[in-house]
């Protein structure tokens, strides 16, 4: 090819992805679909007579997912990777499993191979940064939920680094047989290890000596070096070229240069990431998307209920609340880039039908369209779903993101306690795993071997994998409880001091007031770390045991007889704790007691109490009309009227009047909203 073909070639491209860009910008629409639309019209799948060549724009869109991978690493120091915490590790763990695991499912139901199933649940999984921080730039949303999104978008990150790997390792010809898939999961770890101790070694370290003695397009010049240097390492040891990339942001940014260089990197990544969408667009013929339309409805919704169901109970057990949990889950319903890079990978490598890239982009499409209409509506959404709690659940959810709150704020000592359980839990669910993946590829040649076929050779490997597996059941188990026991009785102590006297109320500490609060918070501890194990071991052996999905729900329904049991049992006792409080604040000084109800009832702590002003918007009307526990989150547990009137656990018909002085319960945010809403 010319060097003025070159040329013409670049004209096309650009100029075509302007024009559309420019359009679609107008509409308000989002541009990426606007670079997809663009290379469909100059791809050769449709009659319009400004064709590009695909080798090229193949080339150049090789870099722009290069970029876009080494950007996102800038961006990410290991400290601030630690910082975002864990409970976004988890809620990201868990959504991205629950959304391939049921993708994945779907995706087998309509035919098509445990492979390109796989490709396609991992298609589904990650979300788009670049679309949510532009919906929430537009609409001017800043702290809050916001933090909670982008913190899970960083581990929904990792994870696809971790996805592209082992993908990647797939599409090469080790397919789904257990040795080839534990000896590649080994192979990337101590590539990983030796990339990221050797960078961190010396690439740091020369960024910030270069920083400080040269200009800024020397920094640049360096940058891009340590990107393409790591990407041709990694496409050298036979990973993607984006893990590469990715690693060599995250060096960069532990050089304290990474904010300075992704401005710096910035413009060169649009240009590129702008072609690579162009590529995509150039593969796709409009005949698959409309034949494959019945699977990209069905993907589509996987995208648009599942996830955000998966984001809303990982952001609920991390202690955030029903509104925030709801507002998360909706803003992250959506696929973005990665999603194109993973079904590139399972397309051109021939593990999945071509046909993979244009049902992505189908998916990819329609989420997009909805998710800047949802994200505008999450707020109204989450208080629906919020008004529409069960009373007890509502209740619970008021003490429960209280609770989480104090937990956040203890010191290092309860977490080094944890550090033995917790390892002891991954590595039995690792354990479980690999037997899963082994009594299903590689049991069945040694059965074959000693003679066993059929009927009596299914039923020996399921023997002997049983046998195996219990012990690892067993511990994994028991590594559950002791650490939702742990974690309960740090926000509520058992108490053996003797009764503390206050007022007319006697506290029976022996009695250990805090069992019924202390056992709810642990079943719901329970309740989590059980989901959190389930669901992505399930999802990790599904496309080897088919029928694994049904231990999920086995699983669920025995978790929710227990919580529904548990919520039974703390409701009631709010309710007989409600009564003691009321008879605190008919004390004289009311708020020294109510200072002190941590001591008559744990698990009671951070209760206030707040008094209507006669001159308060909300005299005469409800709390059901206020909606109180939807908007704020808090809970009244009591109202106090004079000396000797009042009531414990309030009717919401039950309608304000100036001077009662009611008790809240809830996070400090939310006994501050309830404060503002009460004027």
């Amino acid at each position: 090819m010319t060097f003025s073909r070159v040329l013409v070639e670049l004209v096309v491209v650009l100029g075509t992805a302007a024009v559309i860009t420019v359009v679609f910008q107008a509409l308000r629409l989002p541009v990426v679909l606007g670079y997809v639309l663009a290379g469909l019209l100059i791809g050769p799948h449709v009659p319009v007579p400004l064709v590009a060549s695909p080798g090229l724009v193949h080339v150049l869109s090789e870099l722009g997912v290069i970029l876009l991978m080494f950007t996102v690493g800038t961006e990410l120091r290991l400290s601030t990777i630690a910082r975002v915490g864990i409970p976004a590790a988890m809620t990201a763990l868990f959504e991205v499993a629950l959304v391939i695991l049921v993708g994945t499912l779907l995706a087998r139901a309509l035919g098509f191979a445990p492979i390109e199933a796989l490709f396609a649940g991992a298609c589904l999984g990650i979300s788009s940064t670049m679309l949510v921080a532009k919906a929430f730039e537009e609409h001017g949303w800043k702290g809050g939920f916001t933090e909670i999104v982008f913190a899970i978008l960083v581990f929904e990150d990792l994870i696809a680094i971790v996805l592209l790997a082992i993908l990647t390792g797939v599409a090469s010809g080790s397919g789904l047989d257990a040795p080839e898939v534990l000896r590649m999961i080994g192979r990337l770890g101590g590539f990983l290890v030796l990339l990221l101790v050797g960078g961190l070694i010396t690439i740091p370290r020369a960024v910030r000596l270069i920083a400080k003695r040269a200009r800024g397009e020397t920094v640049l010049i360096v940058s891009l070096a340590v990107c393409f240097g790591a990407s041709a390492v990694a496409d050298y040891a036979g990973y993607s070229v984006a893990l590469g990339a990715f690693i060599a942001g995250v060096l960069i940014a532990e050089s304290g240069h990474g904010h300075e260089v992704f401005a710096l990197v910035k413009p060169f990544r649009d240009v590129f990431a702008m072609v690579f969408f162009v590529s995509v667009g150039m593969t796709i013929q409009p005949a698959e998307l409309y034949s494959e339309m019945p699977a990209i409805l069905v993907l589509t919704t996987v995208v648009l209920l599942v996830k955000p169901v998966g984001v809303a109970i990982g952001v609920f057990f991390g202690g955030h609340g029903v509104r925030p949990a709801v507002r998360a889950g909706i803003s992250l319903s959506q696929i973005g880039e990665l999603s194109f890079v993973i079904a590139g990978i399972g397309a051109s490598s021939g593990v999945a039908r071509p046909s993979l890239l244009a049902i992505a982009v189908g998916v990819s499409c329609l989420t997009t369209l909805t998710s800047g209409f949802m994200i505008a509506r999450s707020d109204a959404a989450a208080g629906a779903v919020a008004h529409r709690l069960p009373g007890r659940v509502a209740m619970f959810e008021s003490f429960y993101e209280a609770w989480l709150q104090r937990l956040r704020t203890r010191p290092i000592t309860p977490w080094q306690r944890l550090r033995g359980p917790a390892f002891v839990l991954a590595l039995d669910t690792a354990i479980l795993i690999a037997i899963v993946i082994a009594a299903a590829t590689a049991a069945p040649l040694g059965a074959t071997r000693l003679g066993l076929t059929g009927t009596p050779a299914q039923v020996a490997i399921v023997a002997v994998a049983a046998a195996v597996a219990t012990p690892f059941v067993v511990s994994l188990v028991r590594r559950v409880v002791v650490i939702a026991r742990i974690l309960a009785a740090e926000v509520i102590p058992a108490r053996d001091e003797p009764p503390v006297e206050l007022g007319a109320v006697a506290s029976t500490a022996s009695l250990d007031l805090g069992r019924a609060p202390r056992g709810s918070l642990m079943v719901t501890f329970q309740v989590g770390l059980g989901l959190l194990v389930a669901v992505p071991l399930v999802a990790a052996t599904q496309p080897f045991v088919p029928g694994s999905p049904l231990l999920i729900v086995v699983i669920v329904v025995g978790l929710f007889v227990i919580a529904k049991r548990s919520l039974r049992d703390f409701d009631g006792h709010v309710r007989a704790g409600s009564a003691m409080i009321l008879q605190l604040m008919r004390q004289p000084q009311e708020e020294a007691a109510l200072d002190q109800v941590e001591t008559v009832l744990p698990g009671f702590g951070g209760v206030e109490s707040v008094t209507i002003a006669a001159s308060s918007l909300t005299i005469g009307r409800s709390l059901a009309e206020l909606d109180l526990r939807a908007k704020t989150g808090a809970t009244v547990l009591a109202i106090a009227r004079g000396a000797d009137a009042g009531m414990a656990t309030p009717s919401p018909t039950e309608p304000l009047l100036a001077g009662d002085v009611l008790a809240l319960a809830g996070s400090d945010e939310a006994i501050a909203a309830a404060r503002a809403l009460f004027g």
